[in-house]
Formats: structure tokens, sequence, C-alpha cells
């Protein structure tokens, strides 16, 4: 690898941070809409088909067959992910109410 090879791949990696932060807000505003639908099912169905369509043809645009792009841009996508978890996660420790599935503790 040179050093000319870094620019492409910075520009990948900062292309699959954008890719990923457009995913998963796409996600995250699904989600808080879901409650409020009238058609959950097809709200759901029809922004996963648009996010994932968008973020394969994307990446499709970045790498351009290159694996090193290819990686460059996964990275920055799971960053990306990494950054929207913390950001939209639960807040201050809140943690999910546990759901007693019948094997849980012993009486």
């Amino acid at each position: 690898m040179t050093p000319s090879d870094l620019g492409p791949l910075a520009l990948a990696l900062v292309a699959g941070l954008g890719i990923g932060a457009a995913y998963f807000w796409g996600l995250w505003w699904t989600v808080q809409r879901l409650p409020h639908s009238r058609r959950p099912a097809l709200l759901l169905l029809a922004s996963s088909f648009l996010r994932i369509a968008l973020a394969v043809g994307l990446f499709w645009l970045v790498t351009q067959g290159d694996w090193r792009r290819l990686i460059a841009c996964l990275l920055g996508f799971i960053v990306a992910r990494l950054v929207m978890t913390r950001v939209h996660g639960p807040r201050g420790g809140e943690r999910e109410p546990e759901q007693d599935g019948g094997g849980g503790e012993w009486s």
C-alpha cells in the first residue's frame, strides 16, 4: 500500500460513517413512528427495504470493487452504529424490564 492509497481509504471511511448514520437514523425514525402507525408492518417493511437498498447501493458506488475500500466503508458504518447506539440508547443506566419466562430463579 502506498501513501496515495490512503486518500481513497479515508474517503471510504467517511462515506461509511455517513451511510451508517443515515441507515441507523432511518431505523430510529421508523421505530419512533411504529406505535402511531396505522400499518406498522408496512412501515417497517418499506423502511427496511429503502434503508438496505440505499446502503448497498452507496457501498457499491463508494467501494468500486476494491476490497480495501469495502473494509474502510464497513468500519465507518460500524462506528456510526456505535455512535448512534450511544446517542439513542437507554439513558442513565435504564434497563429493559426483565420478563419472567418461567425459567427464572428457583423459589
